[in-house]
């Protein structure tokens, strides 16, 4: 009886170990070194090989998991891409390593916003943005306005105001006038 239970359960063991185990036909192989791999992705980004440019960034960042470049180029593909929420993704596992990298921190920003904007364009568009989403958008609008120091996210371009001209107080018309036309400076006096 318990050779029957043991059986099975050594040849599921001897399973998963060479499953784990990597074999000679192991297609991704780790890389020397980051920069390496990096040139090798922008060498195949050249050729028009961009799934093959994020599988090798991706096998490297697996390879040296404490190095943010490999995601950091991920993210970027993947916002050039429009894919903004991989770009997030890529961006805050960037981020997980180095909280101060402005490229990581400027992708998953823009993304985040550009996924936001879409968002609330479709609530818009159908009509839906009421009540709590429309109070939270507004304060997002307002946070948005207060970090950019504006006090318009998106200036209206269509309407140009007009500059506001000073105006002359009646008694010094009356000086200008009277003055001598030889002497520019003569208002001044």
């Amino acid at each position: 009886m318990m050779l029957k239970r043991l059986i099975p359960a050594v040849a599921c063991a001897a399973l998963l170990v060479a499953c784990a185990s990597p074999g000679e036909g192991s297609s991704a192989a780790k890389p020397a070194t980051v920069a390496a791999a990096v040139a090798e992705a922008d060498a195949a980004v050249a050729a028009g090989q961009r799934d093959k440019a994020f599988a090798l960034l991706k096998t490297a960042s697996l390879a040296f998991p404490t190095d943010k470049t490999p995601l950091v180029r991920m993210a970027q593909m993947r916002f050039d891409a429009n894919d903004y929420g991989e770009a997030i993704v890529h961006a805050q596992d960037a981020l997980a390593r180095d909280p101060d990298d402005l490229l990581a921190n400027s992708i998953a920003a823009v993304s985040g916003l550009r996924v936001t904007s879409k968002a609330l364009g479709e609530l818009t568009r159908k009509s839906k943005l009421n009540g709590d989403v429309k109070s939270e958008a507004e304060s997002l609008a307002k946070l948005l306005r207060t970090s950019l120091g504006e006090d318009v996210l998106v200036p209206n371009k269509a309407r140009p105001t007009p500059k506001p001209t000073p105006k002359t107080p009646a008694s010094n018309t009356s000086k200008t006038a009277s003055s001598s036309s030889s002497d520019p400076f003569g208002a001044l006096k």
